[in-house]
C-alpha cells in the first residue's frame, strides 16, 4: 500500500477495477457501448419532447429534465472511468475529486427531489384532473425543478465541504472507480463523530423526505383509483404511475443500500457493483422505462421522419 507520510494527499489512485485487470479492455468496450447508447437514447427523448408541441405537458417536461439529469450524471463519472480502464495510472487530483463528488451529489440529490415532484404531478393528474392544467402550470413546474436543484446544491455543497475539510495524509488509494463519499471518508486520517452524523443526516434528508412525499402522493392516488368504478378505468389510471414507481424503486433501492447502512457494513466490492448499476445502467433504463411504457410518446416519436 502506498503511504504519503506527514504530507497532504495531492491525488487519489482509483482501485475500483484492479481485481479485474485481465477484463478491463472488455469492460471498456461494454461500458462504452452502454454509455453511447445512453447518450443517444436521452438525446432522442429530449429532442422529441422539445420539438413536438403535443408533448409540451408537465409529465413530459419532467421527463425531459430527468433525461438531461441522467445525461449529466453519467458525464461526470463514466468518461473518466473509461479512460482509467485503459490507463496504467488511474489517478485524480484532490481538487478534481472534490469537484466530481460535488457534481454527482448535486445531480443525485436533485434527482431524488425531482422524483418527488414527478410523484406530485401524478397525484394532481389523477386526483384533480379538472384542475391539472391550472395546478401544474409552467411556472409551477419550473418552480419545482428549481427547488429540487436548490436542495441538491445545498446538500452537495455542505457534504463535500465536510468531507474535504478533513485531513488526508495517509493512504491515497481509493477502492472505488469514482469519488464517492464512503470510499473517500475511509482515507481521511481522522474524522469526528459530528461530521459522520451530519453527513448521515443529510443522506436521510435527501432520501427519506422525498420518499415520504412520494408515499403520501401514492396513498392519495391509490385511494382515488379505488373509487373508480370500472376495472379498465382503474388499470388505465394506475398504468400512468407504473413507470414512476419502477424508477423510484430502483433509485431508492440502490441509494439506500449505499448511503443509509451502518459504516461497519461497508464493502468496497459490493459498492463497486451497485455503483456500476446506478451510474451506468440506471441512467439508461430510467428514461426508457418512461418513454417505452407511454404509447403517446412512442407514436409521436415514430412519426418523426
Amino acid at each position: 500500500m502506498e503511504w504519503v507520510n506527514e504530507t497532504w494527499v495531492r491525488e487519489f489512485v482509483f482501485l475500483g477495477f484492479s481485481a479485474l485487470a485481465s477484463l478491463q479492455r472488455l469492460l471498456f468496450m461494454v461500458f462504452l457501448l452502454v454509455y453511447l447508447f445512453t447518450l443517444g437514447t436521452n438525446a432522442i427523448i429530449m429532442s422529441t419532447i422539445v420539438l413536438d408541441r403535443a408533448l409540451h405537458t408537465p409529465m413530459y417536461f419532467f421527463l425531459s429534465v430527468l433525461s438531461c439529469s441522467e445525461t449529466c450524471y453519467t458525464f461526470v463519472i463514466v468518461p473518466k472511468m473509461l479512460v482509467d480502464l485503459l490507463a496504467q495510472k488511474k489517478t485524480i487530483s484532490f481538487l478534481g475529486c472534490a469537484i466530481q463528488m460535488f457534481t454527482f451529489l448535486f445531480l443525485g440529490c436533485s434527482h431524488s427531489f425531482l422524483l418527488a415532484a414527478m410523484g406530485y404531478d401524478r397525484y394532481v393528474a389523477i386526483c384533480n384532473p379538472l384542475r391539472y392544467t391550472v395546478l401544474m402550470g409552467h411556472g409551477v413546474c419550473l418552480g419545482l425543478v428549481a427547488a429540487a436543484c436548490a436542495c441538491g446544491f445545498t446538500v452537495s455543497l455542505v457534504t463535500t465541504s465536510l468531507v474535504f475539510h478533513l485531513p488526508f495524509h495517509s493512504s491515497n488509494q481509493l477502492h472505488h472507480f469514482f469519488c464517492d463519499i464512503s470510499p473517500v471518508l475511509k482515507l481521511a486520517s481522522h474524522h469526528s463523530r459530528l461530521s459522520q452524523l451530519v453527513i448521515f443526516m443529510l443522506g436521510v434528508l435527501v432520501l427519506v423526505i422525498p420518499l415520504l412525499l412520494i408515499l403520501v402522493s401514492y396513498v392519495r392516488i391509490i385511494s382515488a383509483i379505488l373509487k373508480i368504478p370500472s376495472s379498465v378505468g382503474r388499470y388505465k389510471a394506475f398504468s400512468t404511475c407504473a413507470s414512476h414507481l419502477i424508477v423510484v424503486t430502483v433509485h431508492y433501492g440502490c441509494a439506500s443500500f449505499i448511503y443509509l447502512r451502518p459504516k461497519s457494513n461497508y464493502s468496497s466490492s459490493q459498492d463497486t457493483l451497485i455503483s456500476v448499476s446506478y451510474t451506468i445502467l440506471t441512467p439508461l433504463f430510467n428514461p426508457m422505462i418512461y418513454s417505452l411504457r407511454n404509447k403517446e410518446f412512442i407514436s409521436k416519436g415514430s412519426l418523426k421522419p
